[in-house]
C-alpha cells in the first residue's frame, strides 16, 4: 500500500513521523492510495482544508491532545489497519462573508461557522433560512452552525445538541443569548442556506469564523453545506466517528 505521511509542528508528531518513514516509507501525496495524518485535531482539520474534495482518504493518528477525529497512535501493523478501516463521508460548510466596507470573503470549515462580539457589546443578528426570515433580530454574544462532526466541538460548549453522523442536520446555536432569552437554538436540514444580518454594526462589530479564516467588522454571512468537498475519513472499526458521536452523549 502506498502511504503519504503528514506531521504537525510539534516535537512529538515530528518524531512520530520519522519512524513511519523509515519503517513504511512515505509516498508523495500523488501517487498515494491514503494519507496518514499525524498530530491532533486541529492539524487534522487544516489537513482536510488542504485536500477536500479530492479522492484520497486520511486515516489521523493521535500526537495531540483530546484526538476525536483520530486514532490511537500505536504503530504496529499499520497496513493491516488502514485496510480494515471504517469510512466516513463529511463535507465542510462553505461561507461568504460581506464586511462593513463591502469586500468578500470566503472560508471553509469542518467543524462549524460561528459569529461572535468584537468589543464588549452584545451583536444583534437577524436570520434567514431558505429566504425566509426566521428570526428578525437575535441579541446575544453570537452564534454557530455546526455540522455532525463539528458539533461535539465549540457547539457542544455553548449548549448544542450532539448530532449523530448520518442525520444530514446542522446545529445552529446561539452563544450567551439574551434575547430571545429562552431561545436554545434549532436543528437545520442540511441542505439549507443560512443568512445572518449584522444590525448596528458601528457599536456592535462582529467577526465569523470558518476553519482558520477569521473575518472582522462582518455585515452579513451565507452559509451553506458544500458536498463538493466531501472528505472521507478513515477509523480503527472499534474506533468509529460515529461510535464516539454516540458515547460522547453518555460522557460524564
Amino acid at each position: 500500500m502506498n502511504i503519504a505521511f503528514v506531521a504537525a509542528s510539534t516535537e512529538a508528531a515530528q518524531e512520530a513521523l520519522e519512524r513511519f518513514t523509515e519503517r513504511y516509507g512515505n509516498v508523495p501525496l500523488d501517487q498515494a492510495e491514503v494519507l496518514v495524518c499525524l498530530g491532533g485535531d486541529g492539524f487534522m482539520l487544516e489537513t482536510l482544508l488542504h485536500i477536500c474534495g479530492s479522492d484520497i482518504p486520511v486515516f489521523g493518528m493521535n500526537y495531540g491532545t483530546i484526538g476525536f477525529l483520530m486514532n490511537s497512535p500505536a504503530e504496529d501493523h499499520l497496513p493491516q489497519r488502514l485496510a480494515y478501516a471504517q469510512h466516513t463521508e463529511i463535507a465542510p460548510l462553505h461561507m461568504w462573508a460581506r464586511t462593513k466596507s463591502g469586500e468578500l470573503h470566503e472560508g471553509v470549515g469542518f467543524n462549524d461557522v460561528f459569529l461572535y462580539r468584537e468589543t464588549r457589546q452584545t451583536v444583534h443578528i437577524g436570520i434567514e433560512i431558505d429566504g425566509r426570515v426566521r428570526m428578525p433580530r437575535l441579541i446575544c454574544d453570537g452564534i454557530i452552525l455546526a455540522t455532525p462532526a463539528g458539533s461535539t466541538a465549540y457547539n457542544r460548549s455553548a449548549h448544542g445538541p450532539i448530532i449523530p453522523l448520518g442525520a444530514e442536520l446542522l446545529s445552529l446555536t446561539p452563544i450567551s443569548p439574551f434575547q430571545p432569552r429562552h431561545w436554545r437554538g434549532a436543528l437545520l436540514p442540511a441542505g439549507v442556506t443560512v443568512r445572518f444580518t449584522l444590525y448596528d454594526t458601528d457599536k456592535r462589530p462582529a467577526s465569523a469564523v470558518a476553519g482558520p479564516e477569521e473575518i472582522r467588522d462582518v455585515s452579513e454571512v451565507i452559509v451553506r453545506l458544500d458536498d463538493e468537498k466531501k472528505v472521507t475519513l478513515l477509523f480503527d472499526p472499534d474506533h468509529s466517528l460515529s461510535e464516539r458521536i454516540i458515547a460522547e452523549q453518555f460522557a460524564e
